[in-house]
């Protein structure tokens, strides 16, 4: 067996250029933190090479932790990766990057950097999954971010689940009809990259969309840990 567990660094794929170089960098940052790392890219949807296939290149006598580079539970942890560990020995899942603190001081950065004023609404946007244990992670994720952002957030969600998005941003609106000197309505991107769902916040009625989470360093600092944490805790 090899002396350190190789790295399987598995996002969703996108057909955005900018989305995938925006991963890219993140990779790039893992293996900068930790370059003695073997670090490997797969993907569950759109890019390859395909995490079924990254995992059958996996040499018998080494192991390897599948690091899902996700910002909550859902199908394709649940599923396509959990399968994909199971497959065969010395395998093992580690956590997604959220919902964690740091990511909520990150979207709180990104808010800034947006120039949230002091009335205006915020409008928490997440990806959205069918699995009820994502939407109890993207609470936790609202939960930490109201302790760092006194402005009134709400969430909403890109697909399989609701409020959406669009739904969300004109709740918003209605609610500041009702409120004198409410201002803009926010959106905060809280997905990792450039892409299909982020290019659709642009579409839900906001004033305001941020970037998303990447790049940040504190994103490979957060896949650092879930690795370390899989390995002294395989399941």
């Amino acid at each position: 067996m090899s002396q350190l567990p190789i790295l399987i660094a598995c996002s969703h794929g996108t057909s955005s250029g900018q989305g995938a170089a925006e991963v890219d960098s993140l990779r790039a940052a893992i293996l900068a933190l930790r370059p003695e790392l073997d670090v490997r890219e797969a993907y569950v949807d759109v890019q390859t090479p395909d995490l079924k296939d990254v995992v059958a290149g996996i040499g018998e006598d080494e192991s390897a932790v599948v690091v899902p580079l996700l910002l909550s539970v859902g199908y394709h942890v649940k599923v396509d990766i959990a399968r994909a560990v199971s497959s065969r020995p010395g395998l093992f899942a580690a956590e997604p990057l959220g919902p964690d603190p740091r990511l909520a001081r990150l979207l709180a950065t990104r808010l800034a950097e947006a120039n949230l004023g002091a009335d205006d609404a915020v409008v928490l946007a997440a990806a959205g999954s069918s699995d009820a244990g994502a939407a109890v992670n993207v609470e936790a994720l609202a939960k930490d971010l109201r302790t760092l952002v006194p402005n009134r957030i709400v969430i909403g969600y890109g697909a399989s689940a609701s409020p959406s998005v669009p739904d969300a941003v004109a709740q918003a609106r209605e609610d500041q009809a009702r409120e004198e000197g409410a201002d803009r309505v926010v959106v905060a991107s809280y997905l990792l990259a450039h892409g299909f769902f982020h290019d659709q916040l642009a579409k839900a009625g906001a004033d305001v969309v941020t970037e998303p989470l990447l790049p940040s360093e504190v994103l490979a600092e957060i896949a650092l840990e879930r690795y370390d944490e899989a390995l002294r805790n395989p399941s």
